[in-house]
């Protein structure tokens, strides 16, 4: 199993996606956690999320590491497939939770209430083409897979 969750080729369009996801989603995660990039660190976020959005505490903190791990993950390709689903899936959850509301587009003019759900469907569609292909060349998934007597790749 382990050896399905890690192989992957030396896909380049893989790195790319993986750097620009785990880029982005970085500042989220980074701000939750720590408080960086303007955020508001672990209690406060887990107290937004759990007593604000009536969010149970056990998804409130799976959401976190998904943005904190998973975006790390992602950039140095370590468990690629898994940290690109814990990202799918909390920007599933954050487009339909907070944002579906408020039409697709961002809200470019401030003319809206809050944010669409556009910058959640790339986000979610970038997620789901590095499940399908992995983290690519120059992840650590690459390493392990052509360094462990898994059958190599190419």
């Amino acid at each position: 199993m382990f050896q399905q969750m890690i192989q992957t080729d030396r896909n380049l369009g893989a790195l790319f996606l993986r750097l620009g996801l785990g880029c982005v989603i970085f500042p989220h995660g980074a701000g939750k956690v720590l408080g960086w990039f303007g955020g508001y660190g672990l209690s406060a976020t887990l107290q937004n999320f759990t007593e604000g959005m009536g969010i149970p505490l056990i998804f409130a903190v799976l959401a976190i590491a998904a943005e904190f791990l998973g975006s790390l993950g992602l950039i140095t390709g370590l468990l690629t497939r898994v940290a690109a689903f814990g990202i799918g899936v909390t920007m599933t959850v954050a487009a339909l939770m907070a944002h579906v509301q408020n039409g697709f587009f961002m809200n470019w003019f401030g003319q809206q209430k809050g944010e669409g759900f556009e910058y959640h469907v790339l986000a979610v569609a970038m997620s789901l083409a590095l499940i399908i292909t992995g983290g690519g060349c120059l992840s650590i998934d690459r390493y392990l897979t052509k360094k462990c007597a898994f059958g190599g790749g190419t």
